[in-house]
């Protein structure tokens, strides 16, 4: 398995991950100041999406369970040298996330989630405005090919129309370069599956491997950042629901729509630098 990584700073360790439908681009406007605050800042593409490997999978999901996904981030900052390090997660990357904190507790050593709540949570709380807003989620775990098929027909269109509803229209948040290369790698027929993939893993296998771990918590201190004109803030109380599956959970909310990295990188750096720096 090949991930894609871009490593930059000297100090701590700190591994950031992207979400749905981009990469690890996804920091360029965060990364630079956690390096500046003295970090050593790795940002990976997901397996299935970016420049990573995008192996073929079929039922049960298991090839992009968050378990597998999970183990391939182990696997780059081990082969970097950091058996411990701070993990920020962004949308899929925040359930990444929550998966590695579970799986591997002795590696993380403070784990930052934003604009999400737990997986299982969103699915068992499912109501009309969640259905609405996140339609996504229903849609892209239908069987192969019927997504791939319609998302294919008009990849660019279906990207940009995603990444302005979730910013609340604010396009201009997003810097050109940043979404030509979302466009890029979205655009393959090979990153259209393996999302779906990604999704349809987070409503069959990743749901059995979270109702094994019900009764466990996450040790590590955890952070929440979540948007307020986004829905997860509305439809949930973030903090609270975090602390059913944390021990040490602080939360805070960001003046931003779902993308926090890029509508709002200074605070969202702030956050994280603060949160990490008191390790």
């Amino acid at each position: 398995m090949t991930i894609r990584a871009r490593v930059a700073g000297d100090g701590p360790p700190v591994l950031l991950l992207h979400g749905y439908p981009q990469t690890h681009v996804c920091w360029h406007k965060v990364a630079p100041q956690l390096v500046k605050a003295g970090f050593t800042v790795v940002a990976t593409d997901l397996r299935g999406y970016g420049d990573s490997d995008k192996p073929a999978s079929s039922a049960p999901h298991d090839t992009y369970s968050k378990r597998a996904m999970a183990a391939d981030q182990v696997e780059v900052m081990a082969e970097l040298g950091f058996n411990e390090f701070c993990l920020a997660g962004h949308d899929r990357g925040g359930r990444v996330a929550h998966r590695l904190g579970l799986d591997f507790p002795k590696a993380v050593k403070r784990l930052a989630v934003l604009d999400i709540a737990p997986t299982k949570t969103m699915y068992d709380l499912t109501e009309r405005r969640f259905a609405t807003g996140y339609y996504h989620w229903f849609f892209l775990i239908q069987p192969a090919p019927l997504p791939e098929t319609l998302i294919g027909a008009e990849p660019e269109f279906y990207l940009r129309t995603k990444i302005k509803a979730w910013s609340k229209g604010k396009n201009s948040f997003f810097a050109p370069d940043a979404v030509a290369e979302y466009l890029r790698c979205f655009c393959d027929p090979a990153c259209i599956s393996a999302s779906c993939e990604d999704y349809r893993a987070a409503a069959t296998i990743d749901l059995e491997h979270d109702a094994d771990d019900q009764d466990r918590r996450l040790e590590m201190p955890l952070l929440a950042l979540w948007g307020t004109k986004g829905l997860v803030g509305d439809l949930y109380d973030v903090i609270e629901t975090w602390q059913e599956k944390a021990r040490s959970v602080k939360g805070i909310a960001l003046p931003s729509g779902h993308f926090l990295p890029e509508e709002v990188p200074d605070e969202t750096a702030a956050a994280l630098i603060e949160f990490f720096g008191s390790e």
